[in-house]
């Protein structure tokens, strides 16, 4: 199922419960939340308070992208405060396997992610082991960069060797998503597309239907 994923890191922070509610009302299920330490990615976010407190007010499925060194140990921080899923970098781990169990251990869903220059070789093996895979298709870190086109046979990549393997994982997009990029992930094989200013303009609410007609559009296509 394709699924759009707005990513809270290009709301406006001063409406941000407002924002959500919006998503909401649209039919918006997931909520892409990017958590950054300054230390594996040169920005700094936000963390467990902002996400405790908009799990209060809301009942989309969170899913927490940690972009942080060591994410062992702040799982069960995260999933106490309203984690849904986690996903951590294959590249921030010193024991990928280890971290993928704790996080499964602790009730979530699990995804891991790998840079754009990270082969999904990297992380092959592990397929049957979580519940997604997200492809940055800009280095992470900053929002509204535009999108490596190297990616895009990735993302093919990882469509073939899940489908070769019969397996439901599934296969999420992050980074330089436009009008023009969302046909390209999808047909590349993505199925979970996150949106940041893409999704966050000016009227919410239409951008949210727009890009959802877009995405049932594209669907279509490929079907």
């Amino acid at each position: 199922m394709y699924q759009l994923c707005p990513s809270i890191l290009s709301a406006d922070f001063n409406r941000l419960g407002e924002q959500i509610k919006i998503l909401e009302q649209e039919g918006v299920k997931i909520l892409h939340i990017d958590v950054m330490d300054g230390d594996f990615v040169p920005s700094i976010s936000f963390g467990m308070p902002v996400i405790k407190s908009i799990r209060k007010e809301s009942n989309m499925f969170f899913d927490v992208h940690l972009m942080v060194t060591e994410p062992e140990r702040y799982i069960r921080d995260f999933v106490e405060c309203g984690a849904d899923s986690i996903t951590v970098h294959a590249e921030a781990c010193e024991d990928l396997e280890r971290t993928i169990s704790l996080i499964r251990a602790a009730g979530v869903k699990v995804g891991v992610s790998i840079k754009p220059a990270t082969p999904v070789n990297d992380i092959s093996h592990l397929l049957d082991e979580v519940d997604m895979v997200l492809i940055m298709t800009v280095q992470p870190g900053f929002g509204g960069q535009k999108y490596l086109e190297e990616c895009t046979e990735k993302i093919q990549e990882l469509r073939k060797l899940i489908d070769e393997e019969g397996l439901d994982t599934e296969i999420q997009v992050d980074g330089g998503i436009n009008g023009e990029t969302l046909r390209t992930v999808m047909e590349a094989g993505a199925n979970l597309i996150v949106a940041g200013s893409y999704a966050f303009q000016e009227n919410l609410a239409e951008s949210i239907r727009d890009i959802q007609n877009k995405m049932e559009e594209i669907s279509r296509t490929i079907s």
